[in-house]
């Protein structure tokens, strides 16, 4: 919440980014540019005095807080440009009442289009132009080697969102294993996790300037005293 802890931008470096990976992983593709609006629609909340678990059933009581001013984003939208030249509209909230981890993509191609919803990570809608739409339920036996390696159960099996670790794990400890360190990783890297900071430093100069920025285009000063 506070831009002195944890920088000038919340919802973007937050759900935002885990987005952006997902998509630049899933379409090989690298976001070159961004172009930002980021909106603060409560300018000041109510910070419980004591401790607070994440996502817990525990209401605090108004008279135990104390009102804070919030100058991180509570919401924003981004116009993306990628690589390839294909074109993206990411939009994050961290106030949409009903929704506490709903991620969702789509990706449209020419010919066929794919939307994803991370609430019911089993399936998969396939959109076609010339013949009937899919809806594909999670089954190893009707997957790419590629994908089926990331699956441990049959189909009708449910694995969600605490099994990506598991597979993320799995995958660092088995290149370690194979050591030939030459080989393409299938895990989050160091230079991943870097050009993520630079993908912020563009949305948020984007947003200050008003422009489309290119990422990694300069050094941006994210932090505030």
């Amino acid at each position: 919440m506070l831009a002195s802890e944890g920088g000038r931008l919340r919802a973007l470096a937050d759900i935002g980014t885990h987005w952006m990976d997902l998509v630049q992983t899933i379409t090989g593709q690298r976001i070159e540019s961004v172009f930002a609006d980021l909106r603060t629609v409560f300018p000041v909340r109510h910070r419980p005095k004591g401790e607070v678990e994440t996502f817990s059933a525990k209401t605090v009581q108004h008279d135990n807080t104390e009102a804070i001013d919030i100058e991180t984003e509570d919401q924003g939208a981004v116009l993306i440009r990628f690589a390839n030249g294909a074109q993206g509209v990411l939009w994050v909230s961290q106030l949409t009442a009903g929704r506490k981890n709903n991620l969702r993509y789509e990706i449209a191609g020419t010919q066929d289009s794919i939307w994803f919803d991370g609430e019911r990570p089993n399936e998969l809608w396939i959109g076609h132009r010339n013949k009937p739409n899919e809806h594909l339920f999670k089954d190893p036996g009707l997957m790419d080697p590629m994908v089926s390696r990331y699956i441990d159960y049959p189909g009708g099996h449910n694995e969600g969102y605490p099994d990506s670790f598991k597979m993320c794990f799995r995958s660092f400890y088995d290149y370690i294993a194979a050591g030939d360190y030459d080989a393409t990783p299938f895990f989050p890297t160091f230079e991943e996790g870097h050009h993520e900071i630079l993908l912020c430093e563009a949305i948020l100069r984007s947003h200050d300037e008003k422009r489309w920025v290119t990422v990694g285009d300069s050094t941006f000063e994210m932090m505030t005293e």
